[in-house]
């Protein structure tokens, strides 16, 4: 069955517009959380996308529920869904400071680890794509 990825393509298009406004004018507090509140969805979409994806390929998809988020990230490397599983890693641990207490240099390196995600969650979207066949 074919994945429907509308939704992880606006929130990833959303992530994109706000990232470019924001370089734009890079001391606007506001647009740099506006990238970061996109980051939060935009992430959240491509990881649990990416599940649904390998629940169709993999020869038991119930175990991919059993799988933890590393081991999830490792067999989308093995197929060579995702170029590093470290970088995705990363984004997790900083998905998870949004969800903590807020600072200046928290949202910094959140905003950081935005950027180079967008190109990441980029190739890895493209990728699925490419796979989503009936």
């Amino acid at each position: 069955m074919k994945l429907d990825l509308t939704s992880w393509k606006r929130a990833l298009a959303s992530l994109e517009r706000a990232s470019t406004r924001s370089t734009a004018a890079a001391k606007d507090e506001e647009l740099r959380d506006a990238v970061i509140q996109r980051f939060e969805y935009s992430y959240e979409l491509s990881w649990k996308m990416l599940k649904r994806h390998l629940e169709q390929v993999v020869p038991d998809p119930a175990a991919v529920d059993q799988w933890s988020f590393n081991e999830l990230m490792r067999e989308a490397a093995e197929r060579g869904l995702i170029a590093a599983v470290e970088p995705w890693i990363e984004y997790r641990y900083q998905r998870n400071l949004t969800a903590h207490v807020y600072d200046e240099e928290k949202a910094k390196r959140v905003y950081e680890s935005a950027q180079a995600f967008i190109v990441d969650a980029r190739a890895l979207l493209a990728e699925v794509e490419r796979r989503n066949v009936d």
